[in-house]
């Protein structure tokens, strides 16, 4: 099976070298600029604009008249950020003809925009450097992760918290078993990230919620602070800092939960054949004053996206329940609907056959013993996209309790 994946490496730099990558990322972002301005002209004079391939060719004939200095840097530079910019307006009018209200590409500021570039091309990496095209070799952090032997397609340069990182993408061959295991269901929520038919639980780190009065202090800091001054710098880099270990954090748990989940390196008998999932609305979710940050402090959308792939990379099928299933409140014993089972009720028993349920762990139960049956859409390893949000059948109650905490979240 042939699959595209991405190695990211934090790079080790001197000042010479960071000081020629930020000058990288300003020439993507001029170029991304200057496509912007021309395509609003031409679109104002003639009512229509260029897409990347010509208005790349416009830059080359401007090169060596207008804009010399660009011969200093790599041609893929302002090529990938002028393809950025075309895949940005295709998918604005994507979304328009849909019916929403995308908004319209944005000029990127020196000051706000995040670092990044991409190139491509003559790209060579060794046990602990990589050599990117007229840049030069940078050293990395992590030796022997970037595979030697891949046919690498493009390498990406960004920014984060005063750390530069290096993402290469490569083209490689994986041999993929299918999965003869038993079936497994997953359900999602926001006190345990993730909890399992099989009876395994993966606690949710929330880190957001133990950081809070970090960050508080030090958005109040900002605040204070004039801004463009050295203090003010100093803060924001602070700042910076704390949210990205807060990444590091939350996208540790993800990635150890779903790679877990799929038991990549198991035996075929070990590891399950399908996979079942819920369909939550999270958009809506968010829209809950109460709820928001606890659920934003998960990551729903990021476990669905890592365990999409890696289902498919270790053989599983994986299976996105209806939208409207109630997993919560069906039971699993006699199937009876629990239609009075309230948010806070973490535990029940069926009005019908007695069985005391634990609310998570039987939502689980139900959603694996929809494997193999019409009431799942099955996605072979890649979930459907659904652009827009769904509305509840009258049928149902209009209160969704999928997903809570204990208590409320403020």
């Amino acid at each position: 099976m042939e699959i595209f994946r991405a190695y990211k490496v934090e790079l080790k730099l001197n000042n010479r070298e960071r000081s020629l990558l930020v000058a990288c990322a300003g020439v993507a972002r001029w170029a991304w600029n200057w496509g912007l301005e021309r395509r609003i002209a031409e679109y104002r004079a003639t009512g229509r604009s260029s897409n990347a391939f010509e208005q790349h060719r416009q830059l080359v004939a401007l090169k060596k008249t207008d804009y010399p200095w660009l011969y200093n840097y790599s041609k893929s530079i302002p090529q990938n950020a002028l393809r950025d910019l075309d895949r940005a307006f295709r998918a604005f009018f994507r979304r328009l003809r849909r019916g929403e209200k995308p908004g319209f590409p944005r000029f990127k500021s020196r000051k706000r925009s995040p670092l990044r570039f991409r190139v491509d091309g003559a790209i060579r990496v060794e046990h602990d450097r990589i050599r990117l095209p007229r840049i030069g070799w940078l050293r990395l952090k992590e030796h022997g992760y970037i595979p030697t032997d891949a046919h690498i397609l493009s390498a990406t340069v960004s920014e984060r918290a005063g750390r530069w990182f290096v993402s290469v993408q490569v083209r490689e061959e994986v041999e993929v078993r299918p999965a003869t295991g038993e079936p497994l269901g997953v359900d999602l929520g926001v006190r345990a990230m993730a909890v399992l038919s099989d009876g395994r639980r993966f606690e949710a780190p929330r880190p957001l919620e133990k950081a809070r009065r970090k960050l508080r202090r030090l958005q109040r800091q900002l605040a204070r602070r004039k801004r463009g001054g050295r203090n003010y710098e100093k803060t924001r880099r602070k700042l910076a800092r704390l949210y990205h270990r807060l990444y590091n954090i939350r996208q540790d748990a993800l990635h150890k939960a779903t790679a877990a989940i799929v038991a990549r390196t198991k035996p075929d008998g070990e590891r399950p054949r399908e996979i079942v999932i819920e369909d939550l609305n999270v958009g809506g979710m968010l829209k809950n004053r109460r709820l928001a940050r606890a659920i934003s402090d998960v990551g729903f959308y990021e476990f669905r996206r890592q365990l999409t792939y890696k289902a498919a990379w270790s053989g599983s099928q994986l299976r996105v329940a209806d939208r409207f299933f109630p997993s919560s409140k069906t039971c699993h014993r006699c199937g009876a609907v629990h239609e009075g089972l309230g948010p806070s009720d973490r535990e029940w028993t069926c009005p019908h056959c007695g069985a005391v349920l634990d609310r998570d762990l039987n939502a689980a139960i139900n959603l694996r013993n929809l494997s193999g049956t019409a009431g799942s859409a099955g996605t072979g390893g890649a979930a459907p996209n659904a652009c827009g949000e769904a509305v509840r059948p009258a049928t149902t109650p209009a209160a969704s309790t999928k997903q809570e905490p204990g208590r409320s979240s403020p």
